[in-house]
């Protein structure tokens, strides 16, 4: 009787929850949204996280139906654990989502003084290659640097347009 009830209260539960979870399910956080004893995967989208509930769950009735009652306890009582968690961030996700989608104007700053000094880095990097060039004396030397200077143009390239994007967010966000 008790295991019946257990059984309808938690697909109930699972339910409530997957209609919850399933609008934003494929939205990303920045990083691993729960540890891993809780939720073994690493993923940071909340709908990974629900299919491990639902597996879990399949994981549970198998155990119940094979009467391995210690395993189902200990199953269950991490199921409940999960649906709890997920049930809390599903009710704080509206904040974190916003938070996600429209970084900080301080994040942006931040964001964009990295990649200044990542020009930085990468003119100096590439203007040390040309002086290197030009005093280089053997031709697979000079074809070395040649890759060199090229790879290094193409992250330049790379950083120069993220620095365009960085900058147009910041300009959007203060307008």
């Amino acid at each position: 009787m008790k295991t019946r009830q257990l059984i309808e209260t938690l697909e109930a539960r699972i339910a409530q929850l997957t209609a919850l979870i399933t609008p934003f399910g494929a939205h990303c956080a920045v990083s691993s949204r729960f540890n891993r004893q809780l939720f073994h995967g690493r993923s940071t989208r909340m709908g990974d996280c629900l299919h491990e509930v639902e597996a879990n769950w399949r994981q549970l009735k198998t155990l119940i139906e094979q009467n391995r009652v210690q395993q189902a306890a200990w199953l269950a009582d991490r199921l409940v654990a999960q649906i709890t968690a997920l049930t809390r961030e599903a009710a704080t996700g509206e904040l974190r989502r916003y938070d996600a989608a429209q970084p900080s104007l301080a994040r942006l700053n931040a964001n964009l003084l990295r990649h200044q000094d990542y020009e930085r880095r990468l003119l100096a990097m590439k203007n040390a290659r040309i002086s290197q060039l030009t005093a280089e004396q053997t031709l697979a030397g000079q074809q070395r640097l040649a890759r060199e200077l090229e790879a290094l143009d193409g992250r330049l390239a790379r950083c120069r347009e993220a620095l365009a994007n960085i900058t147009r967010a910041v300009e959007r966000r203060t307008r």
